[in-house]
Formats: C-alpha cells, structure tokens, sequence
C-alpha cells in the first residue's frame, strides 16, 4: 500500500525461504537478481556499488557486508565472531573487496545466467516458518563454481546494508538454537557439495578466527579488571561446541536415515519457474 510499485506475489514452490526466493528469481526479469531480506535496509548506494563488480565478466554473485542493527542493545557476552548467528558480518570475513566461497543472504545478488546454468536455491536446506536453519546460499555459491569455470564470488564491505535485529535475536536460547541448527544445516551442505568445499571456509574460522576471539576475551578481562568480556569467550567456546554438536546429528541422521535426503539429492536443487508439485 505504500509502494505501489512494489509487487508481493504467492511462493509457487515448496514452503520455506528457498522457495521463496526462486519464486521471486523467476518471475523477475534483470540480468542481475540481488536479495535483500525483510528487516534489513540497503545504503543509498547499494545497488550502484554492487554492480560496478559485473562489469568483469567472470563475476557471477556479488555481496557485501550486512550491519547488525540492534534494537535492545548488543548482549556484551554476545561474540562478534558469532554475528553470524543473526544473519550478520562477523569477525573473520574480508575487511576489504575480496573473492570468497559464498555470500551472507541478507545482502547477495547474482547474475541471472548461474541460475540457468546451476538451476536454484535447493529445498533441502533453509530456513522453514522460525525454524533456524540455514546454509542455502553456501550450497548455490559452491554449485555455480564447480560448475562454471573461473566463475567469481566478490564480498564487498562497501555494498552494506544494515540489518535490524528484534530483542529475541539477543536472547541466548536463539543463539544456542542458531547454533545447533547450523550445523545440521552443514551436514546437509557437506553432503551435498562434498565436505573439501562444504567445510572449507569453517576449518580456518575454527583455528584461527575463534581462538584469537577466546584469548581476546581472557585479554579484555585481565586488561578492564572484569568478568564481562570472558563471557564472550564462553559464548564462542559453546558455540562452537553446539555446532559441532548439530553437525555430527546432522550427519548421523544422513547415514541412518537418507529418507528425504536421497529424494533430494537425486532430483538435484530446482528448475527455476517449475512448480513446485515438479521441483
């Protein structure tokens, strides 16, 4: 009501957000799609800094940063290692323009091409309703690579939005969930895409990226004479272990229990435009 110009059409695929956004691919009609998520809100200069990228012909997807925006206030126990358990930029991410494996998805376009060639986002993986789970765009990002040759994934820090976060996201029990729920969510993409690619960003983020945030935090608190920042390492050490923790379910209900994992996989990530009794 008060965008006119802005259409809001029916998921024509399965419920959840990756059906969502492959509903929204194909009845789009740019030779760029870029997403952006519900609550978050892009800089004035968004979309111009993101396309300056795809005037190189090998870049196939461009993201950048996404700003956590919080309305109660950030937790000081909440570990800027972990921002991504909001759907943020985190700790660990190229702090300036860089090639990098996938893109966070509230702040990612591609060009319309990888979804002909690689086909969408895949219904066995992303978030359904609040369940948390995620790990969708990973997938897409490792397909289109492996299948186009010298293809380019740009993260950005200049191509921002900020993304704003409701009292429930600071909340430890969303991110104890958030957590747990991601590593089941990279059980589904290791088997997916092949554990070298599905797990390789996450071996340097687990032996670099966290251990310098948990010494950081013992540093802080010798430092300041205070209690505080060590729970920011112990939130980093727990989740990591919860992670790790939804990961081995994760792939434990994948060799028990293939049941909907082997129709999946057998009928590979959606056509882009198929409805969703077809995908």
């Amino acid at each position: 009501e008060r965008f006119p110009d802005v259409r809001v059409i029916a998921n024509a695929e399965t419920r959840g957000l990756s059906g969502g956004r492959n509903t929204g691919i194909a009845d789009a009609t740019s030779d760029v799609v870029a997403f952006l998520d519900d609550d978050a809100q892009a800089d004035d200069d968004w979309l111009e800094t993101m396309l300056e990228w795809y005037d190189a012909p090998s870049v196939i997807a461009v993201g950048g940063a996404s700003e956590p925006i919080w309305r109660s206030g950030r937790p000081a126990w909440f570990p800027i290692e972990f921002d991504w358990v909001v759907g943020c930029s985190y700790r660990g991410l190229p702090t300036r323009a860089a090639d990098v494996r996938n893109l966070i998805g509230s702040n990612m376009s591609f060009r319309r091409g990888v979804f002909e060639q690689v086909g969408g986002f895949h219904h066995a993986i992303g978030r359904v309703g609040t369940r948390p789970v995620g790990c969708e765009e990973t997938e897409l990002c490792i397909r289109a690579t492996r299948r186009i040759p010298g293809a380019r994934i740009v993260y950005d820090p200049a191509v921002r939005v900020r993304h704003h976060l409701p009292e429930g996201r600071a909340r430890w029990r969303y991110f104890r969930s958030r957590c747990y729920s991601e590593g089941l969510s990279k059980a589904i993409v290791a088997e997916l895409a092949g554990a070298d690619r599905g797990l390789a960003s996450e071996r340097s983020y687990v032996m670099r990226t966290l251990p310098i945030g948990v010494l950081g935090g013992v540093r802080d608190a010798v430092r300041d004479r205070s209690l505080a920042p060590l729970g920011r390492s112990g939130a980093i050490i727990a989740g990591l272990g919860l992670t790790a923790a939804g990961f081995a379910v994760g792939s434990a209900r994948r060799v028990w229990s293939r049941l909907d994992a082997a129709s999946a996989t057998r009928a590979g990530p959606p056509e882009i435009g198929r409805p969703a009794s077809d995908a």
